[in-house]
């Protein structure tokens, strides 16, 4: 089965042709995204397989004139990978909120298509753009079926000791209000994953998955579930993130707001675009740009890249002392993949709880899928790249497979 992956921001779309011979083997026929979608300058970047990569500028004036575009570069005669549109067999969608509704991925209904616009509200950036791109394609594709994979759908299995908030009972019940947790397509993939790379047992395990990106998220997962996660009923929570706050004293929110004289439009603003790694050093949202005013001796730079890192091993102590301890530390997302000395830091100071952090298989590592742990070390520790589109790819051949049956 040909499975169409997109994930559709507001302003872009990421996707993959994915050929799922079976549920564990499978080929990536071509990547590629769509940005500046509302510009007059928008610019697809197409990478086949086995072809030269390919790219167009033109204008791209919203999400529908994006697929199409996708769809007749995927089947262009020379940049294509696939005949016709006729070979398409599926399309999986990234969607970000699910809400409490789904505790797996679903096969796209009316009722599903209901139930993704009633968590518009829970995930105003995300969930509109991904359901642009559902309806895209049931105007294009009319009849080819499509497969929602919930970014929060693995963190369902979180217990209620986790996920509530010390709030008056009532706004849960109401309002359903309470942590929902993120990444979870990527948690899940990067922790079975490390499971085969180490030998670990991933049904009967305790694993702390770090996604570290401009984005951040650590979950904990106990026994192949999700046990708790770092963000909450919005991606803002838990770790510092490139624009987002992270874990903060909400009585300092009301404190500025009142003091600025703030709208709640212009406070969520603040936490969401202008607070983490930017808000604190000046300069950038960018790790990388970041770590260069470090090199050159930026003293607020040096302080936020200590508070970026700290934070993310404060949750690993905090999820170890949940669990009871733990098997295996993982890696992922863009500075969890690509930070050597990011990891270093954090598993620095670690030793007491068994990790043997080996300095040199950790050097360089960029990219790639790699044991970062001596032999010895009771805590194994993994760097994992994420493939958050095979997930999707996955779970929508697998969905459809079942329904066939």
């Amino acid at each position: 089965m040909i499975i169409l992956v997109l994930n559709c921001g507001s302003s872009s779309i990421k996707y993959q042709v994915i050929d799922m011979k079976s549920a564990t083997e499978n080929r990536l026929l071509a990547k590629g995204q769509v940005e500046r979608i509302g510009l007059t300058d928008g610019i697809l970047t197409h990478k086949p397989a086995d072809k030269e990569k390919f790219e167009l500028v033109k204008s791209i004036p919203d999400h529908t004139t994006g697929i199409n575009l996708i769809l007749s570069t995927i089947t262009d005669p020379e940049h294509g990978v696939i005949g016709s549109l006729n070979e398409l067999g599926a399309v999986g969608h990234r969607v970000a909120h699910g809400g409490e509704y789904f505790p797996d991925s679903a096969v796209v209904d009316k009722e599903v298509i209901k139930k993704i616009e009633s968590c518009f509200e829970l995930a105003p950036l995300h969930n509109p753009a991904n359901m642009k791109g559902i309806m895209a394609i049931e105007n294009i594709l009319p009849g080819v079926p499509q497969v929602a994979v919930f970014d929060t759908s693995f963190h369902q299995s979180m217990p209620a000791k986790n996920f509530l908030y010390a709030l008056p009972y009532k706004y849960y019940e109401q309002y359903r209000v309470r942590r929902y947790g993120f990444h979870g397509t990527s948690h899940k993939f990067v922790a079975r994953k490390a499971c085969e790379l180490t030998g670990v047992d991933y049904d009967h395990s305790r694993i702390i998955t770090c996604h570290i990106g401009n984005g951040a998220s650590v979950t904990a997962i106990l026994n192949g579930k999700s046990y708790d996660t770092s963000m909450g009923f919005t991606p803002v929570d838990g770790l510092i993130m490139g624009t987002r706050t992270g874990e903060v004293d909400p009585g300092a929110l009301i404190y500025i707001a009142g003091k600025e004289e703030m709208s709640l439009s212009k406070l969520s603003d603040m936490i969401n675009k202008q607070s983490g790694m930017l808000g604190l050093t000046g300069i950038s949202s960018d790790m990388r740009d970041i770590e260069a005013a470090v090199a050159k001796g930026d003293e607020r730079a040096r302080l936020a890249h200590e508070m970026y890192n700290e934070r993310v091993k404060k949750f690993i102590g905090a999820y170890t002392a949940e669990m009871g301890g733990v098997d295996l530390i993982v890696f992922t997302g863009g500075v969890g993949e690509n930070g050597p000395e990011f990891r270093e830091s954090v598993c620095s100071g670690l030793e007491f709880m068994g990790v043997e952090f080996d300095k040199e298989a950790n050097a360089g590592v960029r990219g790639k899928d790699r044991i970062l742990s001596k032999p010895a070390s009771k805590v194994k520790v993994a760097v994992i790249s994420t493939n958050e589109e095979l997930v999707i790819a996955s779970d929508t051949f697998r969905l459809l497979k079942k329904r066939s049956e």
